[in-house]
């Protein structure tokens, strides 16, 4: 059973807004294994006065679903990230299929909705998740002013590099908004 947490940033969570959401979130509960239970977090902003930006994410155990979308209209925003969410969860189904269907409980929960329902759903083209390239390099401490001028610098949207205080291994990125992200890890 998912249990919603709404928050809104320049924005009223209206109980009409609670409800769409709500109904067309718990959609995607029909693939979730019986008893599942799992929180959602639905975070809505305004921007600008003239778009929304609604994300919506369900941790569980052994799957994250996440999705973003901008719309102008809210509640289009929502439905189509009930289409994302769906597309995630069809896409772990069949990752399990080929790999893990006897060994995790969540996946064979999945599993065996495909099979129930085969022929229902639509089928979404398989990824391919061959490695085609592998890089080897030494990671030189630094702060991370110094490793988003090395990212900038290389052309990429991310850089990896041990923190010079902690000596942890860390990654800078670019958001799509134009500012940066640290991503930082600890050894415990």
């Amino acid at each position: 059973m998912l249990q919603f947490n709404f928050k809104g940033d320049n924005i009223e969570v209206t109980p009409a807004i609670r409800d769409h959401i709500e109904k067309k979130v718990e959609k995607i509960e029909r693939y979730f294994p019986e008893g599942t239970n799992a929180n959602a977090m639905v975070n809505l902003k305004a921007i600008n006065n003239s778009q929304s930006k609604v994300e919506i994410t369900i941790p569980m155990k052994n799957l994250t679903l996440r999705a973003e979308e901008r719309h102008d209209e809210l509640y289009a925003a929502v439905d189509l990230i009930v289409g994302k969410l769906e597309r995630q969860i069809r896409k772990y189904k069949t990752k399990v299929n080929r790999k893990f269907r006897d060994r995790e409980p969540m996946g064979q929960a999945f599993a065996n909705y495909e099979n129930e329902n085969n022929g229902t759903q639509e089928e979404d083209t398989e990824e391919d998740f061959t490695i085609v390239r592998t890089k080897q390099f030494d990671l030189k401490p630094m702060d991370e002013e110094e490793a988003v001028l090395q990212m900038n610098m290389l052309g990429h949207n991310f850089f990896v590099f041990t923190d010079a205080e902690t000596n942890d291994t860390n990654i800078v990125y670019k958001r799509k908004d134009g500012t940066y992200g640290l991503i930082e890890t600890s050894s415990s």
